[in-house]
């Protein structure tokens, strides 16, 4: 049996959800992955999959010349672009791989640019169930040449890999995309519960849905999740993904562009946060839909 021989170190900063997934697909692709999280079960899980955890992006950068930023925040990308700037290798290339304002990404390029490195904007789209499976689009963005330094990479754990044009213009792409998965999950959850409600097996509506026009990546991917009533662990929780839907909507007010069905969505999507679902998949729409035709009790 042929051992697939090591390939180059990748970097990843950001354990949660999608970082965990990239690092679990490049190890099994033979890349070497150094990587590092505010949390220590995150650490533990990437050792566990013959990573090296280490105790700062400062370290991960000193380790490799591919980095992935797997950030869930404005704030966590300002202080690991400051704790990276200290230690980038000449020539490496810095993927910001988050959905974020277009803002906070290019004071990353300007803060790491001048240190020799190349930054790229490289926002993925799928959820964390799709990242296991390697079912994800990238988007990336910025210098070509820094792009082909890292596509094969990429392609170890994303089934689309495309290069999109000029800075800033792959996470653009992620808020039309986002716009998509936010109407197309809340559609999915008001199909299933006139599908219920009217006595139809769901497992049959799944199938037979999934065969035909109506047919969605989200139904594919959330409808099993709604049938199930299987909303942890989540593939994208309530909490952070309310974070994407104010920046979709901040965007499409920049361009002055009428948003009426995702405008319609947002009610719902906060209504999960009201009932306490923000660890929860959004999955968990269906169940904040089916709790609006439950009765509800008298009063004396």
């Amino acid at each position: 049996m042929t051992v697939e021989t090591k390939k180059e170190a990748v970097g990843i900063v950001g354990l949660g959800i999608m970082g965990s997934a990239y690092a679990k697909n490049l190890l099994e692709r033979g890349y070497e992955v150094v990587g590092t999280d505010v949390t220590e079960p995150a650490m533990a899980t990437l050792t566990a999959q013959g990573g090296r955890a280490v105790g700062s992006a400062w370290e991960v950068a000193e380790g490799a010349d591919i980095l992935l930023l797997a950030l869930p925040s404005v704030k966590a990308l300002e202080i690991v672009t400051a704790d990276l700037a200290g230690a980038l290798r000449p020539g490496a290339v810095v993927c910001e791989m988050g959905t974020l304002p277009i803002e906070a990404k290019e004071a990353c390029r300007a803060a790491l640019e001048p240190k020799g490195a190349i930054v790229l904007d490289c926002p993925v789209s799928g959820t964390g169930a799709q990242a296991a499976m390697r079912d994800l689009a990238i988007y990336a963005s910025g210098e070509e040449a820094g792009f082909r330094k890292v596509e094969a990479a990429f392609g170890a754990f994303a089934r689309d890999v495309r290069y999109c044009g000029g800075f800033g213009t792959g996470i653009k792409l992620k808020y039309i995309a986002n716009l998509l998965v936010t109407i197309h999950n809340l559609s999915t959850a008001e199909a299933l519960l006139l599908a219920e409600r009217s006595g139809l097996d769901l497992n049959l509506v799944f199938d037979a849905i999934r065969s035909g026009a109506g047919n969605s990546r989200m139904f594919e991917v959330r409808a099993p999740l709604m049938i199930e009533n299987r909303y942890e662990p989540a593939t994208m929780k309530h909490d952070i993904y309310i974070k994407d839907l104010q920046l979709i909507m901040d965007f499409a007010r920049e361009m002055r562009t009428p948003t009426p069905l995702m405008a319609a969505c947002l009610p719902f999507y906060f209504a999960a946060l009201a009932e306490g679902r923000g660890k929860e998949d959004t999955a968990s729409l269906f169940a904040v839909l089916k709790g609006m035709t439950e009765p509800r009790g008298t009063e004396d």
